[in-house]
């Protein structure tokens, strides 16, 4: 069993502080939310991972333990990993602890199938998600939450069920291993032992507990308040009979972004009191809009993101009209005073998806010496945006139906660890 964590069993609200206004009153001051539904930063600036950490209780992901996977895995760290992309975790160190005893565990991620395409932030997951499956050799079940999707956006069943396979086919153009991998989707995988284990869930959860955790009000339908039973399982290796049987104490690592803990911290709290270990996480940053490093980036503004649908065209016209810059607004200025790189999008997007550590240390030590323009920085963006878009354009035409159903087919993965 992993060790006991004083904080997990407690489920904080939105960060809240004051502060005294001029006439020596407190005033509330507007705080960062993170939840699963809704992310924003204090009065239009930056997430600040730190407070989100002592929030949520989980711990930072130091180099000690990415030195450990680098020794264990016998692999360069992916990029993520080494930037910080990835940046907390909750009992990762027990995964690692039972990896070196030779105990094996398994990977849960998950999409809320909610549009057409994915952007680039949707991406990260399942990249990071894929270098845990080649560098552990393990298994992975992927979970399409088109029931969440159908009842937060107010999508027919049946085009939930649609967008569900049309993100499929991105899932699988990442390049995961059919013979370790089971995608899923709700409405037509939930049954018999996965809905035994939500029922387990649910009997533990009060409506009083739902509500501080996630928020809900008495004007949301009780579809909602019913759902996170649903997130909560697939970390439960009885959930999926056909391929764990037998192995139900095997431990699960979820890769996922920050947002998506309030899930798995009431997730953690109930597993012991049904008999299962707690599963662990290893969580991410945002990936910035366009615009800035304020929240996510909005479905509802095409601009404020790289899509894998965009052209060459579009990516470049992205880039270089919305990617806000850290540069100088003149060139002498620039020349004299350099870039300011926190604020810097282009550089952020570099650091995500620029594989070349020398690289990167040069742009970012020449652009803020002000020795390359913001111009010089986008065109390199530009590149390696469209290397990547292209190059999953074209994985993902590759993907035919028939993969999709092989994917999804209810299987035994009798490789799945070797």
């Amino acid at each position: 069993m992993p060790s006991s964590n004083p904080r997990a069993r407690h489920f904080p609200p939105p960060m809240s502080s004051t502060s005294l206004s001029p006439e020596g009153e407190e005033v509330a001051e507007e705080e960062q939310v993170v939840t699963p539904w809704e992310v924003s930063a204090k009065q239009g600036g930056k997430i600040d991972y730190g407070k989100l950490i002592d929030q949520f209780g989980c711990q930072r992901l130091d180099q000690s333990l990415i030195d450990r996977v680098q020794r264990l895995t016998n692999r360069h760290p992916h990029v993520f990993l080494r930037r910080g992309v990835f940046f907390a975790h909750r009992d990762f160190t027990d995964i690692l602890d039972a990896y070196e005893r030779g105990d094996k565990f398994y990977l849960y991620t998950g999409r809320g199938p909610s549009s057409e395409a994915l952007h680039l932030g949707h991406l990260v997951p399942f990249m990071f998600t894929k270098y845990l499956q080649d560098a552990f050799k393990v298994p992975l079940v992927i979970q399409l939450t088109d029931d969440e999707k159908c009842m937060w956006k107010n999508l027919s069943v049946e085009e939930s069920q649609r967008l569900a396979r049309e993100n499929a086919k991105d899932l699988i153009a990442c390049g995961f291993d059919i013979s370790r991998t089971f995608i899923f989707c709700d409405f037509d995988y939930v049954g018999g032992a996965f809905y035994k284990n939500m029922v387990r869930v649910a009997k533990c959860v009060t409506y009083n507990k739902v509500v501080g955790i996630f928020g809900f009000t008495g004007e949301d339908h009780i579809g909602k308040v019913s759902f996170p039973p649903v997130q909560a399982v697939p970390s439960f290796p009885s959930s999926f009979p056909h391929l764990f049987s037998g192995r139900e104490n095997l431990r699960c690592l979820i890769p996922c972004a920050i947002d998506q803990d309030p899930y798995f911290r009431m997730t953690r709290d109930v597993a012991p009191r049904i008999g299962y270990s707690k599963p662990s996480l290893i969580e991410s940053t945002f990936f910035p809009a366009l615009q800035g490093e304020t929240g996510k980036m909005s479905a509802s503004d095409p601009n404020s993101a790289i899509y894998v649908t965009d052209t060459a065209k579009d990516i470049k016209n992205k880039i270089n009209k919305y990617a806000f810059s850290g540069g100088q607004d003149t060139t002498e200025k620039q020349r004299k005073f350099g870039a300011n790189l926190e604020v810097d999008i282009p550089i952020k997007y570099l650091e995500f998806f620029l594989d070349d550590d020398a690289e990167l240390e040069q742009i970012r030590r020449e652009y803020g010496a002000g020795h390359l323009l913001t111009g010089e920085v986008k065109r390199r963006v530009i590149e390696v945006l469209t290397e990547l878009v292209e190059r999953h354009r074209r994985a993902r035409a590759a993907v035919t139906d028939e993969m999709v159903d092989a994917f999804m087919a209810v299987r035994p993965l009798p490789n799945m660890f070797s």
